[in-house]
């Protein structure tokens, strides 16, 4: 829904001693519900359907980015940054096809990345004592490589016929055996970290460079030392020419100074000066006329190699730069660096193609404009970005100054984007990307527009919430109660409610007149953080979201928990129901350890029902979910900087499930789904549905959207047909 923020930050201050507190439906409309058979407690389990059906993902890493390469087709870039995650590009546009991270990823920041030599495989060398080898094509991981002495793989690298694999850690060198994943040797002479190894074009010998300040060259059959080059300092990287006549190692180090090394023999034949502080990485052209260098002097140097000249100097990265790599064409080159960007170089004028990544930190807040035409996403980098829904276009970036930013809404006219911060609380005119007033110097962690627009709600640190005028930005009244942060306020849709609900870290909801500012209600169920509340878009219930795992439903009108969704292994950051009708619900949970799932999770409000649970392109921290207006959509913000928007697998009217035959003379009197696996409901279900509109006479009937379930309703019957 439109107009309402939550805050997923980290929680604050001391979290004060309590028993549980629950509120549950009162006595006789649970007995009645039970008795009838028409009430789901609690949730079942789904099988995780993986990814989601995305649309487009903008985003980058939110890690120093220390290794690229390039496929061998030259389609797909792959960079590995110490975010843990490993992420392909599509060469043509720069877009962001696939993160391979979250569970079944890295749990260490990501030293090395590697193609297999036909492309179809993808080695990812991490901290976390382990290799990965991915399937390109689907990004599926096909096994992890391990062993009980490896620490971390600093470098991993394929052998020209792609059946072997070496990488390199605390001292040691491992080949390994692709086929099967098993190791084959263990090379032990250096007497410090290895930082790089290299196979030979013939694939006959492995170059190293190590931190005891030597370059060794090793046969790969035997694994035998053939020789071992003094190189004077620490060498970060080492690369073979590719060229078979050129008889050329290059290694660079922490002397600044790229050295050519002749390989039959280890002799230093050529220098390359002209960096200013370590050399962290080497690489050749495809042909071996060029190399290409990357320092922690935050430039990437090109070389003329016949002549050991200076081509040219590339500036644009603003910290050390990890790694480069040229294309398969040796057009163009592919850097790293430590500023968490990846940029792609013309490698013939030296100009900047273009740079992969949008925000760089946490993506605390997206929000649909009301014509979802754009998409606002709010970062921790103190920016927002606004994009075109429809095919991921960047149309603008907004700079919230040095005040780290917590959420963004989109007034209900679409006009206005309000965004809040630490310090301030900004409104934007969408159109030009100006700020209408100077900004309310009042921090804030969530925020609401009410359904008129004439009202922006702020929720506080210390548990306030200010009510501001948005015409003026002035402030109409504070509501107190709260003794906690507010990580979410959100007004009911229904415009003659005059209410708004907050959540918050004292484990609370609250309902609250605007009009009067008076508490209506406190919601007390959660026996953790409250990090998200939304109300359905009739206004009569409300979801709240927490850091206790848990989603509770609440009937608003009689201030009552109604049931409690389970399922997510962390915290739920974000709760957001479906339009038109408030059918589903979606969920975005995080991952309390590295072995926990992250997800986005689908419900049927209606049966309880988790319909999809997704644990790929999420990370461990999805911070926000949010449908769009016409419910065929969904975006969320992920942690590691990238915004996704994907189809709603149950929206745009194309659910299908099953509903009543007023005139079938069928069992149960139900019609079932043209398409398998689209059903929701169940044929039970139906049959109860019409269990409970015969005994109960309308006055506890079936919501619109989910036969089998009984709601209390005011004073009126729904048909379910």
């Amino acid at each position: 829904m439109t107009g309402k923020c939550s805050s997923a930050g980290s929680t604050r201050g001391r979290q004060s001693a309590g028993t549980e507190r629950r509120v549950k439906p009162t006595l006789s409309v649970l007995m009645l519900m039970s008795t009838l058979g028409c009430f789901h407690l609690g949730s079942q389990e789904v099988q995780a359907q993986g990814r989601p059906d995305i649309i487009w993902m903008a985003g980058g890493h939110a890690g120093p980015v220390r290794s690229v390469a390039y496929s061998p087709d030259r389609k797909l870039l792959a960079s590995g940054s110490a975010d843990y995650s490993v992420k392909l590009w599509r060469v043509s546009d720069g877009s962001l096809v696939r993160t391979l991270a979250g569970h079944r990823g890295h749990h260490g920041r990501v030293y090395s990345v590697a193609f297999s030599p036909d492309g179809e495989l993808l080695a990812s060398g991490s901290e976390d004592w382990t290799i990965k080898l991915w399937r390109v094509s689907d990004g599926s991981l096909i096994r992890t490589l391990t062993d009980e002495h490896m620490r971390v793989a600093f470098s991993v690298a394929f052998s020209p016929d792609g059946q072997m694999l070496a990488s390199s850690d605390y001292e040691a060198i491992r080949l390994w055996e692709v086929s099967t994943g098993s190791l084959i040797r263990t090379l032990t002479e250096h007497e410090s970290h290895v930082n790089s190894v290299a196979f030979s074009p013939d694939g006959e010998l492995l170059a190293s460079g190590s931190a005891d300040r030597t370059v060794k060259l090793w046969e790969v059959s035997t694994g035998s030392l053939i020789l071992d080059i003094p190189a004077g300092d620490i060498v970060y990287s080492v690369a073979f020419s590719p060229d078979p006549d050129a008889d050329m190692l290059a290694s660079g180090g922490t002397d600044s100074i790229i050295k050519l090394w002749r390989v039959s023999d280890g002799e230093l034949i050529g220098r390359l000066s002209s960096h200013t502080n370590h050399v962290y990485s080497v690489a050749f052209s495809p042909d071996g006329e060029m190399l290409g260098s990357g320092s922690r002097d935050n430039t990437i140097k090109l070389w003329q190699v016949s002549n050991r000249s200076l081509i040219r100097t590339l500036i644009d990265h603003t910290d050390s730069v990890w790694s480069v790599g040229f294309s398969p064409s040796a057009k163009e080159l592919v850097s790293g660096s430590e500023d968490r960007t990846v940029k792609v170089w013309q490698v013939s004028s030296g100009a900047l193609i273009r740079t992969l990544t949008h925000h760089s930190r946490e993506v605390n807040s997206v929000a649909f404009s009301p014509d979802r035409q754009l998409l606002a996403s709010g970062s921790g980098d103190v920016t927002i970005k606004l994009w075109r829904v429809s095919d991921g276009s960047l149309i603008r970036t907004l700079s919230h100054g040095e005040d780290y930013l917590y959420c963004v809404a989109f007034s209900p006219n679409g006009e206005l984007l309000a965004s809040a911060g630490n310090n301030t609380i900004k409104l934007w005119r969408v159109s030009d990307g100006k700020l209408i007033y100077p900004p309310i110097q009042s921090g804030a962690i969530s925020l609401a527009f009410s359904p008129d627009g004439q009202m922006l709600a702020s929720g506080k640190s210390g548990g306030d919430i200010d009510l501001w005028q948005v015409s003026d930005g002035s402030l109409i009244r504070t509501l107190e109660g709260h003794t906690g942060n507010v990580y979410s306020v959100a007004f009911s849709p229904d415009p003659d409610d005059d209410m708004l609900a907050s959540g918050s870290y004292d484990q609370t909801i609250k309902l609250w007149d605007v009009q009067t500012g008076e508490e209506k209600c406190t919601l007390e169920g959660h026996t953790s953080t409250v990090r998200s509340v939304a109300f359905s878009p009739d206004g009569e219930m409300l979801a709240s979201g927490s850091s206790d795992r848990t989603i509770n439903l609440w009937d608003v009108s009689e201030c009552e928990l109604i049931d409690t969704l389970t399922g997510h292994e962390g915290a739920v950051l974000s709760v957001d129901f479906s339009p038109p009708d408030g059918q589903f619900l979606g969920s975005a949970g995080a991952g309390s350890h590295p072995d926990d799932h992250a997800e986005i999770k689908l419900w049927d409000v209606s049966t309880r029902l988790p319909l999809r649970s997704y644990d790929q392109e999420i990370s461990r921290r999805p911070h926000s979910i949010q449908f769009s207006p016409d419910g065929r959509l969904f975006g969320y913000g992920r942690g590691d900087g990238t915004v996704v928007v994907a189809r709603n697998p149950f929206g745009g009217g194309d659910v299908c499930q099953y509903k009543l035959k007023k005139d079938s003379k069928a069992k149960g009197g139900c019609e079932t789904c043209p398409r398998k696996g689209d059903i929701i409901a169940s044929q039970q279900s139906c049959e109860k549905k019409k269990d409970c509109d015969r005994k109960l006479k309308g006055k506890i009937d079936c919501p619109h959207g989910g036969p089998g379930i009984c709601k209390k309703i005011k004073g009126k019957k729904e048909s379910c047909g």
